[in-house]
Parts: structure tokens; C-alpha cells; sequence
């Protein structure tokens, strides 16, 4: 995990779809590009799948630190995957909750 306040330091912008995720002290730029989403659904399977069990309430964590993980506009130096999902974790649902809920939405809406 990363403690140092000085990494990232990038504002998400919502207009671009982009939201912002604070881990370890950190705010990170979550955006899911088409990229990102290629990457995450080569890992997680289908995207609609996806999004189709979270409105079920039934995403697992590990998907949720996937999709989260290759969605990261930079990722600070330092960052693990591993570090990143503690970081999560120690977040807690309530901080990521409305991270997930914006790259949903972009996943069903595009832009």
C-alpha cells in the first residue's frame, strides 16, 4: 500500500467519466477507458455479466479490486495490485461503493 500524499495527485473529472479513489492517502484517478475495460474483461469475463451481478448484489471483491485495479488512470509508483486490494479493502464499501456505481454506468452508458 502507499502513504505518501505527494503520489498522484490527479483530480478526477466526472465529465470524462473519471472518478476519484482515495487509497493509503492517496487520491487516485479511476477511468474507465477503452482500454481499461478491454483488460478487465479478458481477466473477469463479460462486462454486462459484471454488471449484472452487481445489481444482484453479488460482485465479488476480488472483481471489484479487478475492474477497479485496471481502470486506475496512473498508477502511483510503488503500487501493487496487492497493495492496491488492501487498500481497497481498509477503503471500505462505503468510499468505493460510488466509484463502482460511476464505472457502471459508463460500462451500460458509454460516452
Amino acid at each position: 500500500m502507499i502513504a505518501d500524499d505527494s503520489v498522484g495527485g490527479t483530480t478526477a473529472n466526472p465529465a470524462r467519466g473519471e472518478a476519484g479513489l482515495r487509497i493509503g492517502g492517496v487520491e487516485l484517478v479511476v477511468r474507465p477507458s477503452f482500454a481499461a475495460l478491454v483488460a478487465a474483461e479478458q481477466e473477469l469475463g463479460s462486462l454486462f455479466a459484471l454488471v449484472e451481478r452487481a445489481a444482484e448484489g453479488r460482485l465479488a471483491l476480488a472483481e471489484l479490486v479487478a475492474l477497479l485495479w485496471h481502470c486506475l488512470a496512473e498508477r502511483p509508483e510503488g503500487l501493487t495490485r496487492a497493495g492496491f486490494a488492501e487498500g481497497v479493502t481498509a477503503a471500505g464499501l462505503a468510499q468505493t461503493t460510488p466509484v463502482l456505481r460511476t464505472l457502471l454506468a459508463q460500462i451500460l452508458g458509454g460516452r
